[in-house]
């Protein structure tokens, strides 16, 4: 597939790489542009990350998070999709290069490039702790998650010992975050509400969870006083909220820490630990900036220029996590107004301009849900928490899902479970036996 391929003669063609936030916005601000689209990504489905908890805890199913690719872009007639993962680029031959899902490879050029591939789970530099700490960046991680939650209570529900279950039931999150806050409440919430009166021979709110975090406070991002917020509330559904320490191993029945200020290691027996103290870039930028001859910011983002583009290549854009511009944060409303302004900047180009006008990124704010009825929300001088941030949580994220149906199926499930306490989303899979062996 190349940019001189009949049909786009005479139309510059965009290649978009990743189907995120960035990518489809991107795609979309191009639909009345004179161009031809491709979107590449290595999935079918655009994934809604900020709910992604809710699906591995079993509040929502994975098809309430993700929306097809395709069918996003059904109606814009001058973009395509091309289901691949992008692992090399040629500059001068404009080229990237793709794997496809049988594992052959194939070419496509471009005249403009937008990468917004995004970010992964990064265990800063101790690899070896992915072996049994699970991260939570796609829906693969979410629904591992959801099967080693579920399948803990299960086998606990067969152990005679109660000493045999506490580890069963005993849950570690590594990252004080809104990620980590948030799977932490979530967890909680299934124990002592979804899943009462349904064992008989464990009390699942007997489950710990325990939240482990190297800060001095939870949702370091907010305010002091919503953090603080944040942890009473933790403390009330029956978090244990451990602060000052990184989790430093991890193997398959018990979870370490090391205190940051006495240097004190402390070992809890638990089963399951879920890790989601970091992120860094998915591999292709670092092919990137090995071609492009660019030096790797904080976490392997890419560097770029006022307008989002690289020094030296004002063809090629990078958005959203991958991008480092003025260390913004990794958050779903800055990739989608990336992925917008460096459409526009090509829609410009392409129309006769020259301008290339400077990203200004608007911050909407910052939202995290803790518990049932208790959700934070900070936007400039506007701080919710408690009931009225979880309101105002709720639609936030209706907002901003994609497509009628996901919207409207989700606000049915939420109000089902709230007036129900029942979670519906447990199944559980293995995959291949190979899968099912390493899953306990």
């Amino acid at each position: 597939m190349r940019s001189t391929d009949p049909g786009r003669v005479g139309r510059p063609h965009v290649v978009i790489i990743g189907a995120g936030f960035g990518g489809i916005n991107a795609a979309r601000r191009l639909r009345d542009a004179d161009v031809s689209v491709t979107v590449i990504d290595r999935g079918t489905s655009h994934l809604f990350q900020p709910l992604l908890y809710q699906c591995a805890t079993g509040a929502l199913s994975e098809g309430s998070i993700s929306t097809p690719i395709r069918h996003l872009l059904r109606r814009q007639r001058n973009a395509e999709v091309y289901c691949a993962e992008a692992t090399g680029i040629d500059p001068v031959a404009r080229t990237v290069t793709v794997t496809r899902m049988d594992s052959s490879v194939a070419e496509v050029g471009y005249d403009y490039l937008v990468v917004a591939a995004g970010m992964r789970t990064s265990y800063h530099g101790n690899e070896h702790l992915m072996d049994h700490a699970i991260g939570m960046k796609t829906l693969d991680d979410a629904l591992a998650i959801r099967r080693k939650i579920f399948a803990a209570f299960e086998v606990a529900e067969t152990l005679s010992d109660p000493e045999a279950r506490k580890p069963w039931l005993t849950f570690a999150v590594a990252g004080g975050g809104p990620t980590g806050v948030e799977l932490a409440g979530q967890i909680r919430e299934l124990a002592t509400l979804a899943l009462e009166r349904e064992f008989r021979s464990i009390d699942p709110a007997e489950a710990r969870v325990l939240l482990f975090h190297g800060a001095d406070r939870v949702l370091p991002s907010f305010s002091e006083t919503l953090s603080a917020r944040a942890r009473e509330t933790l403390d009330a559904i029956g978090v244990e909220t451990h602060l000052g320490v990184h989790v430093t191993d991890v193997t398959a029945e018990a979870v370490q820490t090391t205190d940051k200020a006495t240097g004190t290691v402390t070992t809890y027996p638990a089963r399951t630990t879920l890790w989601t103290t970091g992120v860094e870039a998915v591999p292709f930028a670092g092919a990137l900036a090995t071609a492009l001859g660019v030096d790797q910011a904080r976490g392997g983002t890419i560097p770029v220029g006022d307008d989002l583009s690289v020094d030296g290549h004002p063809e090629i854009f990078v958005v959203g996590d991958m991008s480092s511009h003025r260390g913004l944060p990794g958050v779903a409303e800055v990739a989608m107004q990336g992925g917008r302004h460096a459409g526009a900047v090509i829609a410009g180009l392409v129309a006769g301009g020259a301008d290339r006008p400077g990203f200004r990124y608007r911050d909407l704010g910052s939202a995290a849900y803790i518990a049932r009825r208790h959700a934070l929300l900070e936007a400039g001088r506007v701080r919710l928490s408690g009931r009225m941030g979880w309101l105002a949580w709720g639609a936030i994220h209706i907002a901003f899902l994609a497509g009628v149906r996901n919207r409207a199926g989700t606000v049915l499930v939420w109000a089902t479970s709230l007036m129900t306490d029942t979670r519906r989303e447990r199944a559980i899979t293995y995959g291949d036996p190979q899968t099912a062996r390493k899953s306990f």
